[in-house]
């Protein structure tokens, strides 16, 4: 019997080997699996979610777009609204039968939104004039309204839309086309133009807006902090921000749509720096440009605008815009009640030769 408890002692071990053996091979196997596991989960949820390059232009049918190229928010990084948070850059929703993508939204790093990225790639400066249209109340004029002219039916301006449309113009904003003259940055196919919309009246949103974004067009909206509250038929804060987050651009008239010229200096101060300040605090956004009140402007109102950091300010002169042209003197159409979608093109065309505007206007 000792002969034989070597041999047993060693059978033993060697199961006891092929037990352990067998116990490590399937705690490798299920590690294995959570690990295939996690990695699935991970890729699926890079793909899904995560930011990724957009791999081409902020914009793709307008000549005037951002043309640079972003980063595309998470769901994570989106809130359950959809809005996004700051530091991220997005696109603003676009609808289903949009013939042109809308403008990008860009927000930086400081949290404001605008319709062109600072970093966005260019190449040789533009060199294509851009008409910029001007709009006040998109409304039928009231009985007795002072300056009835200046109310354009809902009906009127949908046609009109429709007839730049069918003429390859499509909306562009006031920043897109200067990143595009003093940076190259890319407009994308068709015909750039700009339209503005003063003094920030509640039909802007209720009927503009809608018509715009049918079409996947933005805008300018050049607002004045007072005078104009929602009681009178102004904009709410609600509906300026719905329209920045859908890639409109937010500049401004000043504070009370004052006559400039006649100011002293601490009230033009005011009027010029001052409003950009309060709408730059409280929707977050660069305002770029500055929208003269009635047009009116001299050298000395020119000076304040340019110390305000200002890129450029628009006028109430006739004619397009050209990149040859003094930026805060640039022109504008002004659009009246009662012109058709032909006769806007006319229009339009009928412009493209006017001078330049002069170095001091009043109307």
């Amino acid at each position: 019997m000792d002969s034989l408890e070597p041999s047993g002692r060693r059978a033993e071990r060697a199961r006891s080997n092929r037990k352990r053996i067998e116990r490590r091979r399937r705690v490798l196997a299920v590690s294995v699996v959570v690990v295939c596991a996690i990695a699935i989960g991970v890729a699926l949820a890079s793909g899904t979610g995560g930011p990724a390059r957009t791999g081409g232009t902020g914009r793709t049918g307008d000549p005037g777009r951002t043309g640079g190229t972003g980063r595309l928010a998470s769901a994570a990084q989106r809130g359950r609204s959809g809005h996004v948070r700051r530091g991220w850059t997005a696109y603003a929703p676009l609808p289903a039968n949009s013939a042109h993508t809308p403008a990008a939204r860009v927000v930086t790093t400081g949290g404001v939104i605008s319709t062109v990225s600072p970093t966005a790639r260019g190449g040789t400066p533009g060199t294509t004039p851009v008409p910029v249209l001007m709009y006040h109340v998109i409304a039928a004029p009231p009985p007795g309204a002072p300056f009835p002219g200046l109310y354009v039916p809902p009906s009127e301006f949908a046609a009109q839309m429709q007839a730049l449309k069918a003429a390859g113009w499509h909306a562009v904003t006031l920043d897109q086309v200067e990143a595009y003259w003093t940076r190259g940055v890319p407009l994308g196919p068709g015909k750039p133009i700009v339209l503005t919309f003063d003094n920030g009246y509640h039909s802007q949103y209720a009927e503009a807006f809608p018509i715009l974004r049918r079409l996947g067009w933005v805008a300018d909206e050049n607002m004045q902090l007072t005078g104009l509250p929602p009681a009178q038929g102004g904009l709410t804060d609600q509906e300026i921000q719905a329209m920045v987050a859908a890639g409109w651009e937010l500049d401004t008239q000043g504070i009370s749509h004052a006559d400039l010229v006649t100011l002293d200096a601490a009230e033009l101060y005011q009027q010029v720096s001052g409003a950009r300040r309060t709408v730059q605090r409280r929707f977050h956004v660069p305002v770029n440009w500055f929208c003269y009140p009635s047009g009116d402007y001299n050298a000395t109102v020119v000076a304040a605008v340019k110390a305000a950091g200002y890129v450029g300010s628009t006028t109430v002169v006739p004619g397009w815009a050209h990149p040859s042209d003094d930026l805060y003197v640039v022109h504008r159409l002004r659009v009246l009640g009662g012109t058709t979608g032909p006769g806007l093109l006319a229009q339009i065309a009928g412009a493209q030769g006017d001078p330049p505007p002069p170095s001091s206007y009043t109307a």
